[in-house]
């Protein structure tokens, strides 16, 4: 029986939809907005007799999921939008090749880079790899439209690829759940047939000519499905002032901003549930209804080039229109969108009065906020490892005074670009090209570079793009050094494991895979560290930095303050013996909570003197260590 309406996270309900298709398989890797859908759906598994994982990265879940559509299951992968650049080789060839049983990718864009360095739209890869793409405008069709796209997936017989953005992924709303069935069917690859035969031959994506051409015709048949799609729907009057054509989460900021403005008896709407391939004889209806069009839809202009693409080709039906968008600025081509936003957009082309809020309320907010809240810089939390081992480093670059750096990547450790890493990092792009530029930078000695580079990496990023890039520094000979900051676990994400954990998405023993085995298999020299030991690892950092004949490994090694291990246990009692504090007068400059920067020192104004906050230190102790005076102390808890 079907239950009454729940409210869901948009993670949760595209979690539900999949679970009332009836996946069975379902893999990913973890990045913020998309790391809850995997998570649900591992909760989920034991209860529905689902198999779930965390993959070493997104292409390698991508190819997990597509063996279990080969193998007649319906399954799932998810990741978000920087993880599309991760799997597109093999997404490439998989569009080509196609699919069996449904398989849906939903990637997650975080518009605005809410929790990314990018705000990156995912949405061309499914133009360019010719892929039906979906958009779900609200949570209820989350849920529906993530069931229905394993349905077009076996109706095609290829992937579908359905979009999330960070405010549908992680904000909430009603939806009336279905019934999840009982689990079915066996898992079984038939590869007896002839390569042409789709449903029982090996699977490839050539002979090319061929397979391109039944992809293409895989998304006609899309498009004719998408042209009574009941995910593409219009309101508002029959011969509007202004159409606004729209899809996703802004279908909301739409709806909203009608609403604020009583235009609803004026605009029209047109929201888009497919946004690729576009259904032309619906859009053409809808075109037909008046001559000005406003395209609402977040990052870039993808959805306004699309639908102007389709109106040329049909200018001798509807004529020449006037269309709004990003390509004329009516909306703003980067960040993310809000109703405020749509609001002036709408105002604007309609000439309609309207005042946001006053001016001078923006103003007294301005003049009051500095006041109202706390200046703070963003931070590594109190006790993280990573704060004791970037002190460690910079010691170490200036001791070995060649002025050496540091090439980083993707995870919390990014934080080492700003002042809470002492400004450490050099460069920051993708998972693993830290490594892989360092690789590089070691090369240029023969150019007449002498300056020494490092490049760190977390755990869950070594084994997800970094051993490709120490397999070349070591083979190449390349004199760097990597240094892994390893807190045992994918922290930055909610502490998904990863290969070298020890349990997996289910809960159930795996066995872990180790670094330094890892490293050491490769070829390269490893040195094993903790952090918070600082005397030991800038000795080990020195020697690294002194001998750059080929390239080596330091491994940092201590748990995450957060972790669910360490989580409210505090090795070391600390305090600040106040008649050794010299404060100001130390001549230190307040060395401990100016420079050190752990949220768990604090700084008195009234004494002039250094205190710990009992409420936030970790205990961790590392602080004891950098006080010219000995000031602060600790003392092992028993």
């Amino acid at each position: 029986m079907a239950e009454q309406r729940r409210t869901m996270m948009g993670n949760q309900a595209i979690t539900q939809g999949a679970l009332e298709a009836g996946v069975r398989v379902a893999a990913g890797y973890p990045g913020t907005p998309s790391s809850e859908i995997i998570q649900n759906l591992a909760d989920a598994a034991a209860e529905h007799d689902l198999y779930v994982e965390w993959s070493i990265n997104e292409k390698v879940s991508l190819e997990v999921a597509a063996a279990a559509s080969l193998a007649g299951l319906r399954s799932l992968c998810a990741m978000k939008q920087n993880g599309v650049n991760v799997a597109s080789d093999f997404l490439l060839h998989l569009a080509g090749s196609g699919v069996r049983a449904g398989m849906v990718l939903v990637h997650c864009d975080d518009p605005g880079a809410l929790s990314s360095v990018n705000e990156g739209e995912s949405r061309h890869f499914a133009r360019m790899l010719e892929l039906p793409q979906l958009e779900p405008g609200d949570f209820q069709e989350a849920k529906d439209m993530t069931k229905w796209a394993f349905e077009l997936s076996e109706a095609i017989g290829n992937l579908v690829m359905l979009r999330s953005v960070t405010r549908l992924s992680h904000a909430s709303g009603g939806v009336v759940p279905g019934t999840i069935p009982a689990p079915q069917g066996r898992a079984r690859f038939d590869h007896h047939g002839t390569l042409l035969d789709q449903g029982h031959g090996p699977v490839s994506s050539s002979p090319v000519g061929l397979k391109h051409r039944r992809q293409q015709e895989k998304l006609k048949k899309a498009v004719e499905l998408f042209e009574t799609s009941p995910f593409n729907t219009y309101a508002g009057p029959e011969a509007p002032e202004l159409l606004v054509i729209t899809s996703s989460i802004c279908n909301l900021y739409v709806k909203e901003a009608l609403a604020l403005l009583g235009l609803a008896e004026r605009v029209g709407v047109l929201k888009l549930g497919t946004t690729w391939p576009l259904p032309p004889k619906l859009l053409q209806r809808n075109l037909e209804r008046c001559e000005r069009v406003l395209i609402v839809e977040e990052v870039i202009p993808f959805l306004e080039e699309n639908v102007k693409i389709a109106a040329a080709e049909m200018a001798g039906e509807i004529g020449a229109k006037r269309f709004h968008g990003k390509r004329d600025g009516t909306i703003p081509a980067s960040g993310e969108l809000n109703p405020d936003i749509v609001i002036k957009a709408l105002a604007g082309l309609l000439e309609v009065p309207y005042q946001a809020r006053p001016a001078a309320y923006d103003r007294l907010a301005g003049e009051l906020a500095p006041q109202a809240t706390q200046e703070r810089e963003l931070a590594f939390c109190p006790g993280c490892p990573h704060r004791a081992s970037f002190w460690s480093l910079k010691e170490a670059l200036a001791l070995d005074a060649r002025d050496g750096f540091i090439c980083g990547d993707i995870g919390c450790y990014s934080l080492a670009m700003r002042p809470t890493g002492y400004g450490m990092l050099k460069t920051l792009h993708a998972m693993g090209s830290g490594a892989g530029m360092a690789s590089g930078f070691g090369q240029l000695g023969r150019f007449g570079m002498d300056q020494p580079v490092m490049a760190v990496s977390g755990d869950s990023t070594f084994y997800h793009a970094v051993i490709p890039a120490l397999i070349n520094a070591v083979h190449q000979k390349s004199p760097m050094s990597l240094v892994v900051l390893d807190n045992s676990g994918t922290a930055m994400t909610g502490f998904q494991p990863h290969p070298g954990t020890q349990a997996n998405a289910m809960g159930q023993p795996v066995p872990p895979v180790d670094i330094e085995a890892v490293c050491r298999s490769l070829g390269a020299e490893v040195t094993v560290c903790d952090p918070f030991d600082l005397e030991a690892t800038r000795r080990a950092a020195v020697e690294l930095l002194a001998d750059q004949s080929t390239a080596k490994v330091l491994i940092l090694r201590q748990l995450c303050a957060l972790s669910p291990q360490r989580k409210g246990y505090k090795p070391y009692d600390v305090w600040v013996d106040q008649d050794k504090c010299l404060g100001d007068q130390c001549g230190c400059n307040r060395l401990c909570t100016r420079v050190f920067g752990c949220p768990g020192l604090a700084w008195e104004k009234e004494s002039g003197k250094a205190r710990i906050d009992e409420v936030i230190c970790a205990g961790c102790g590392v602080c004891a260590s950098i006080c010219p005076q000995g000031a602060i102390l600790k003392s092992e808890r028993a």
